[in-house]
């Protein structure tokens, strides 16, 4: 729990013991207020035996199609479908496999408003969700989230009837334990990054988030089929824009905005566990919907001690000034920003080995990026050794003039350990790699290259990537349909100067 959530929850607990004292009601709150189940029933069975009965057999029978190979990563966020068990039930339950023996204390649905229409997005005020396997209880930094951000109010006409995050619950309920939750409900208008940011504020190492959604709606059998596959890949691609600019594609479209959204800046990446439409599992396929369950995955937190694949804003900005008189101190002028002192590196975070690249541009045009990909150097060492390679030492530009100096802007790249990717043929390549999220080295014999992640988003189509990175190389554009290249991948942390 964060100070915050922690000091607001102290002056509620104040609050109800004036008026408890006062034998005065508390305007506003309704002590053990309960949100009934809204689709017992319907979506799914009302009876807890049938309810627990039903999630168990689909569960047996998704871990008998498991996908192989998951990242050996931290699970971090879902998607899953939110229709009739009978429809997208076998779906919802291959998360099964991806939350086998995990554990987390908060978990974020968010979810699409179907019943009221509303502006923004409401988190439900009642203290807990109720279905037939028991009750759900909010999490403190629901109420914090309402406290802080008026964006987020209670909507108790929707509250009472959406279905969208209702029946993820029994779900979670038989795989998880020791839970709560917050759940988020968006209506219109709303700004995908606020949101986002917003909900930032109380993910931390134990917390799983949630999309719910469904895909295509009442389409013919194979132009779903079509529609979904190519909505999937959006969707693994981190590709808001697209999305955005075709909201029909999932009812959730919303959810998934703000999902991925914290997904690219956390540097997540996804992974399709299955699909299916409901012509699959009912059998009638004149018009059908789809459904999809994708998993999240990224970097465990640790302390930035421990060599964190992350780093503070400030601390990422202290590199950039570093980057930055690294080169005037080589041009002998002046660096136009703060000076430096001995305690602004001498932290234990740039003494770290960790991999980095500089990358220098003038009017968004390159001019030089120098880097070292194998983590050999101390953090701040390698910096200011690649800013100054990238000035001076690029074979590409000639050495950088004072006159240049005062123009270009600085890029910071952190990297991650590159790791071997195995894969069995090109198709199985284009699978696994991950636009925007995964930087790329290729190498044949003594040939090799590599493109930061930041590349992608000149050449944001997979085959095109790896045409341009073989020839960088100096091999055929086709080179990588062969099968034959060593292929690492590694994923990045960056810092731009601004203005």
């Amino acid at each position: 729990m964060s100070a915050c959530s922690a000091k607001y929850i102290t002056v509620i607990f104040s609050l109800l013991a004036i008026f408890w004292l006062a034998g005065t009601p508390v305007p506003g709150v309704q002590a053990g207020e309960v949100r009934k189940p809204a689709v017992a029933g319907t979506f799914y069975p009302a009876d807890p035996d049938e309810l627990a009965q039903t999630i168990d057999q689909m569960s047996r029978q998704a871990r008998k199609g498991q996908v192989k190979d998951l990242p050996d990563q931290p699970l971090k966020a879902l998607v899953m479908p939110h229709a009739g068990y009978q429809y997208s039930g076998p779906v919802a339950a291959r998360a099964a496999q991806a939350l086998e023996g995990q554990s987390f204390s908060k978990v974020i649905i968010m979810a699409p408003d179907h019943r009221v229409g509303f502006d923004k997005a409401a988190i439900s005020g009642v203290d807990s969700y109720r279905t037939p396997l028991g009750r759900v209880d909010l999490h403190p930094d629901a109420a914090h989230l309402q406290k802080q951000y008026d964006m987020f109010r209670p909507v108790t006409a929707s509250d009472k009837r959406e279905h969208a995050v209702e029946v993820i619950l029994p779900f979670l309920q038989t795989w998880l334990s020791d839970f709560e939750i917050i759940p988020v409900v968006f209506g219109k208008n709303g700004n995908v990054a606020a949101y986002a940011g917003a909900l930032e504020t109380v993910v931390d190492s134990n917390t799983l988030i949630i999309a719910s959604t469904d895909l295509s709606h009442y389409l013919p059998y194979e132009k779903a089929v079509s529609r979904d596959r190519k909505t999937i890949e959006i969707i693994t691609g981190m590709k808001s824009e697209e999305l955005a600019a075709d909201p029909r594609r999932a009812c959730g479209w919303k959810p998934l905005l703000v999902l991925m959204e914290i997904a690219r800046g956390k540097q997540w990446n996804a992974r399709l566990l299955h699909y299916a439409n409901s012509g699959d599992t009912t059998g009638r396929r004149d018009q059908v919907v789809g459904y999809a369950t994708i998993a999240f995955y990224g970097e465990a937190r640790m302390s930035e001690h421990e060599n964190n694949q992350q780093i503070s804003k400030e601390k990422g900005e202290v590199l950039l000034e570093v980057a930055r008189k690294s080169i005037a101190d080589r041009l002998g002028v002046e660096t136009g920003v703060s000076q430096l002192g001995d305690d602004a590196t001498r932290d234990p975070v740039f003494q770290s080995k960790r991999g980095t690249f500089v990358t220098l541009k003038i009017n968004d045009q390159l001019r030089g990026c120098i880097g070292n990909l194998v983590p050999e150097k101390p953090l701040i060492e390698g910096v200011r050794d690649n800013a100054v390679n990238a000035a001076f030492s690029d074979p590409r530009f000639g050495t950088l003039s004072a006159e240049e100096f005062s123009k270009i802007q600085i890029e910071v790249s952190l990297l991650t350990e590159p790791q071997p990717l195995e894969y069995t043929d090109a198709q199985d390549l284009l699978d696994r790699i991950s636009p925007h999220v995964d930087g790329l080295i290729i190498q044949k014999g003594a040939r090799s290259a590599t493109f930061l992640p930041q590349v992608w988003e000149q050449l944001p189509d997979k085959k095109s990537f790896l045409q341009q990175l073989c020839m960088k190389a100096g091999l055929p554009p086709d080179a990588w349909e062969k099968g034959d290249l060593q292929v690492f991948t590694y994923q990045v942390q960056y810092f731009e100067e601004q203005g």
